[in-house]
């Protein structure tokens, strides 16, 4: 398998066929990673919303991983369905990293949220079982409140610094971003409204992936 890409990176909302159809618009416009991500949803309607997600993408971009958010269990079942699924990605109050690994095995991917030196220090200490790690808010977000103070783009230096995992910005992050966190040294950043209420998000995209490349060229 190729090695993960970061660079621009989805994290979907809704559950309906607007949320499959920008999953598979981002992953054909070159997007290395989809979370599916439906909190409210149940645990079987957010496998049904999975495994429809994992089709449209690998059909769209076979090199394009689909990870779920917060659900390991889900992530199994959608495997055991066949479903195009490489992994999750995990907030600090769900299933610890280690236990997720023993579930899905070597060859999932794994995410961690951070996003304070402490935490990222913690995840650092968790390498073994990890892929990489989110760190924001990169500034205040309607879609999720997480309860540290927003990093900005100065606040990524001193994490990229703390591990040697990739990390990944998230929390309101826009196209117009992506130079100046390049430049930081994170791995990607995290798009969830900038994408997911674009009218092309594929032309969000590939404009995300161009400045992202010329803002990793200034470093």
């Amino acid at each position: 398998m190729s090695a993960l890409d970061l660079r621009c990176y989805l994290v979907t909302s809704g559950t309906g066929r607007r949320t499959v159809e920008v999953a598979a618009a981002a992953a054909a416009a070159g997007a290395g990673v989809v979370q599916v991500r439906a909190k409210e949803a149940s645990a079987a309607d957010l496998l049904e919303l999975t495994c429809a997600v994992a089709e449209a993408v690998h059909a769209a971009n076979p090199a394009t991983r689909v990870l779920v958010d917060d659900r390991p269990d889900v992530a199994w079942a959608a495997l055991r369905r066949g479903a195009a699924v490489h992994g999750v990605h995990l907030g600090q109050d769900d299933v610890p990293v280690a236990d997720a690994r023993a579930l899905l095995g070597p060859e999932a991917i794994i995410g961690l949220t951070t996003g304070t030196p402490e935490l990222v220090r913690a995840a650092e200490a968790q390498r073994d079982v990890l892929d990489y790690i989110g760190a924001g808010p990169f500034r205040l977000t309607p879609t999720k409140d997480s309860g540290r103070p927003p990093l900005g783009v100065d606040g990524y230096r001193e994490l990229v610094a703390a591990t040697a995992l990739p990390i990944v910005a998230i929390g309101d992050v826009t196209p117009a971003d992506a130079a100046a966190l390049a430049g930081t040294g994170v791995a990607g950043v995290v798009m969830v409204r900038a994408l997911m209420e674009a009218p092309d998000p594929g032309a969000v995209v590939r404009e995300v992936l161009t400045d992202f490349e010329d803002g990793a060229k200034r470093r």
